[in-house]
């Protein structure tokens, strides 16, 4: 039985995490949590992983390593993580169910939390 994963990864996604940790001494992956900022009220942020933290919840795609911090969980419940490079900008992107509006430069987002019991459902049958 699969694993109970937070997020997904696309193949780019997972490429550039492969990328960004070969490049870095003692990296194990990228953390991937939410912090209260910009315009419509919350960031992604996106920090280096030297030492996994055993609360967070980790999703691996193709030997790319993601860690989801736990008050940022809820928020990213069924996300799908992406890597874009256009003209315009590079980096990473998310496609979250949980995000009901963005400011327009798509750096910040409104995110309500998933429903806990979802949550917790979710993680015991992944479990199993």
């Amino acid at each position: 039985m699969g694993r109970f994963a937070v997020i997904t990864m696309t193949d780019r996604a997972a490429e550039r995490v492969r990328e960004i940790v070969a490049s870095r001494e003692n990296a194990h992956g990228i953390r991937l949590g939410v912090k209260k900022g910009g315009c419509a009220g919350m960031e992604y942020t996106i920090d280096l992983v030297t030492e996994p933290n055993p609360k967070d919840d980790h999703v691996e795609r193709d030997g790319a390593h993601v860690y989801i911090a736990p008050e940022a969980a809820l928020f990213l419940l069924g996300t799908e993580m992406d890597f874009e490079a256009t003209t315009l900008r590079t980096g990473f992107t998310f496609r979250n169910p949980n995000q009901s509006s963005a400011c327009g430069c798509g750096e910040s987002v409104e995110l309500k939390p998933a429903d806990l019991k979802a949550l917790a459902e979710a993680r015991a049958a992944g479990a199993a």
